[in-house]
């Protein structure tokens, strides 16, 4: 599950707000262990998952580097070169 979890810091274009979501989504599912929680849990697991896609967006904000931006491409090309490597 936490491999869905990519770095979103320091790409040109900057994260969406959808990809931001969907790494907070998988955090709050790798710490709460549910893929989809009950229905009286659905509350509490929507109000983690909001409150973690905030902090991510004000972390993703304030964070400063001097490095160039990163290739969104570029990593995915490597990312695909390992797996074929691995999986054949």
């Amino acid at each position: 599950m936490c491999r869905n979890i990519k770095t979103l810091y320091n790409y040109d274009p900057p994260a969406s707000t959808e990809e931001i979501d969907a790494a907070a989504l998988q955090f709050v599912r790798k710490i709460s262990g549910y893929r989809q929680p009950s229905r009286v849990n659905q509350q509490a697991f929507d109000a983690a998952v909001k409150a973690v896609s905030q902090s991510a967006a004000t972390l993703l904000d304030q964070l400063v580097t001097s490095a160039p931006p990163r290739d969104r491409e570029a990593d995915a090309a490597r990312a695909r070169k390992r797996s074929a490597r691995r999986f054949g």
